[in-house]
């Protein structure tokens, strides 16, 4: 039997199932890969007490990872919410002596409705500790300008630049994503020579929570799966576009992304790249 490429997370679990660890897991499941996870902390408003991230111990944290590793391995993984310093050096700290080669770090600050999910003690760790271990990391523009002393980022020049300044920090790649500029969706991949860009049509709708999930999630499926970085952002941007076009709502809160929707309307949403 050949078996899948085993990938994990390392995130905050969603209670409404459209973001976090439930959209890594749903985005694995789609694209063929076995998918394990290490909750660091569960995101779920209490009506009473109004507290929205309720973080695990470093011994739950800890003890999660060991077993999947014990149990299963893992050929991949990615990050998303680490909400603290001490979460972000213990999970740098697993992950050094896992031996694991695909890294990717989707640096998880700030949520779709703009709440902080990164306390500001943990940025200069997330940096120092974890971003250097990092086959790719995928900010979007409001964590690539905090990454960058939170320097104005407006236009497509910007994140062009933004993306080669942040590989000074240590990162094999960086892919800046555009999805909050005016006009076609463009995401910039660098590689420490040459920059890339990703342009796929902007799609009108306000259901796009958990799309960063689903878009660096796809990114760690297919690099474990050993696809080529430029052909892996392009098949995953694919992906997250036809997930974003067939999002929806239950109610009248913002709704999630779609993943299982390019299977299951035969679609992939063409990508435009060039080499800048």
């Amino acid at each position: 039997m050949n078996y899948p490429s085993r990938v994990m997370t390392i995130a905050g679990s969603a209670a409404g199932g459209s973001a976090g660890i439930q959209a890594d897991l749903k985005t694995f499941q789609e694209l063929d890969v076995y998918g394990m996870s290490v909750v660091t902390a569960i995101v779920g408003r209490h009506p009473e007490t109004n507290k929205n991230v309720h973080p695990q111990t470093m011994e739950a944290i800890e003890a999660q990872f060991y077993t999947a590793i014990q149990q299963v391995g893992a050929d991949g993984l990615k990050t998303g919410m680490l909400f603290t310093k001490e979460v972000i050096e213990t999970v740098a700290g697993l992950i050094q002596d896992s031996g694991i080669k695909t890294i990717v770090v989707d640096p998880v600050m700030v949520g779709k409705m703009n709440s902080k999910l990164l306390e500001d003690d943990a940025i200069h760790a997330l940096k120092r500790k974890l971003i250097p271990l990092a086959t790719m990391i995928t900010p979007n523009i409001p964590e690539a300008s905090v990454l960058l002393g939170d320097r104005p980022l407006h236009t497509l020049q910007d994140l062009e630049q933004a993306a080669v300044d942040l590989h000074a920090l240590g990162p094999k790649y960086v892919l800046v994503k555009g999805g909050r500029l005016t006009g076609p969706a463009v995401d910039v991949l660098y590689d420490g020579e040459t920059l890339t860009t990703f342009e796929a049509p902007r799609i009108d709708t306000v259901n796009t929570s958990g799309a960063g999930c689903t878009y660096s999630a796809a990114i760690t499926a297919y690099l474990t799966k050993g696809k080529p970085v430029a052909e892996t952002v392009h098949l995953a941007k694919s992906f997250v576009t036809t997930a974003i076009e067939y999002g929806f709502s239950f109610t009248d809160i913002v709704g999630p992304t779609y993943p299982i929707a390019e299977r299951k309307y035969g679609e992939a949403h063409p990508i435009t790249v060039k080499t800048v």
